[in-house]
């Protein structure tokens, strides 16, 4: 799916990982290591994994694989939150494992831990340490001042910012045009020039919400870690159906498509030849 994802058009491709027995998140770096090497050997994508991991890692299990495969680029949750996916229980039937409705009812009751010690951990052992860039995942506004009032300020965070604006989840900002519009206004005022805008909405909001978010000179990102469904009762068959929908729209509206060479100059990655895998 992630080699079709890219040939569809995706220039960074956001990787969790599954043990092949369970299909539980895990951070094992060995599980990375049975699927990178050959989305690296077939595509030029940029391969962005996960610091995010699953409920109650410590972010000592979250760092386990980026520190070891030293990809180009990870993901950075920039703050602590309710994290609800617990809705999604009532909306499916046909469950593949059969812990995945007892893991989104523990969301009910989970905060997810992105403290200050906790991000200041992966910039510095990353970051610093391996030269991987992030993608900073922010979930509120409050999450933007933390990247730039603590980190920023710090050095422990450089310019170009990949800031990623996340809408819909339950616990942080909803997918409300304003809130779009006052996420773009608040980055400008913090960052300036200074970084790189992208937009992910959550659910049926995916699709109408990245392309208003283009539309005002942002990136977008869309899968099936965002959003199941390719439309209105369509269940998407693949991340690279989501990919196909949205470049068509972009190309609609004269909207062009970064090529992965293109992303790693915008973002200043150190580029393939520098990952551990």
């Amino acid at each position: 799916s992630a080699v079709e994802a890219a040939e569809a058009g995706a220039a960074i491709l956001h990787l969790h990982a599954r043990d092949p027995q369970t299909g539980c998140p895990t951070p094992n770096a060995e599980v990375f290591l049975e699927f990178l090497p050959e989305i690296k050997q077939r595509t030029d994508a940029i391969i962005n994994i996960t610091t995010g991991g699953g409920h109650n890692m410590t972010v000592e299990q979250r760092l386990a694989a980026p520190l070891r495969l030293q990809p180009e680029m990870c993901s950075c949750n920039m703050g602590s939150m309710n994290f609800g996916l617990f809705q999604a229980i009532d909306k499916f039937s046909n469950w593949q494992h059969p812990w995945e409705t007892q893991y989104l009812e523990r969301t009910r009751d989970f905060i997810f831990k992105n403290t200050f010690a906790d991000i200041e951990t992966i910039l510095e052992k990353l970051g610093r340490g391996c030269g991987t860039r992030f993608e900073f995942e922010c979930y509120d506004i409050g999450h933007l001042y933390n990247l730039l009032a603590h980190f920023v300020d710090r050095g422990l965070a450089k310019p170009p910012f990949f800031v990623q604006s996340i809408f819909g989840i339950l616990g942080g900002i909803g997918c409300d045009t304003e809130n779009l519009l006052h996420m773009r206004r608040i980055a400008d005022k913090l960052f300036g020039r200074d970084y790189v805008w992208s937009i992910l909405a959550a659910g049926r909001h995916q699709t109408n919400f990245v392309t208003t978010g283009a539309i005002m000179g942002g990136n977008v990102r869309v899968g099936l870690e965002d959003n199941l469904y390719l439309g209105k009762g369509e269940l998407a068959k693949s991340n690279a159906d989501q990919v196909r929908k949205i470049r068509g729209i972009l190309a609609e509206l004269s909207l062009e498509i970064a090529t992965p060479a293109e992303v790693r100059q915008i973002l200043a990655l150190k580029g393939v030849s520098q990952v551990a895998f």
